[in-house]
């Protein structure tokens, strides 16, 4: 197994074991911290394990922070309603 997919899989653990730890902040600052060390980390595992490796690993990390991706999905369709007030924000 590559280095790149054994990180991953430490990652994906550190995600669930800061997930089950009680947060005063809704777990934003633990979810920005996984999602800066993921996005990289999907990369390199995409570079060296090939595109279908790395898809299968983003569809992981979605799963695990999928609440900071439903709170961008909803953020981009605002954007694309038109609904561009600063209120919105």
């Amino acid at each position: 197994m590559s280095l790149p997919l054994v990180l991953a899989f430490l990652w994906l653990i550190l995600a669930n074991v800061l997930a089950m730890i009680p947060s005063r902040d809704g777990h934003r600052a633990r979810a920005v911290f996984l999602i800066v060390i993921g996005v990289p980390l999907v990369g390199w595992v995409s570079w060296v394990n090939g595109p279908v490796v790395g898809l299968l690993l983003l569809a992981a990390g979605v799963s695990v922070l999928r609440w900071p991706v439903l709170f961008l999905l909803r953020w981009v369709k605002r954007r694309l309603a038109g609904d561009g007030s600063p209120a919105a924000d």
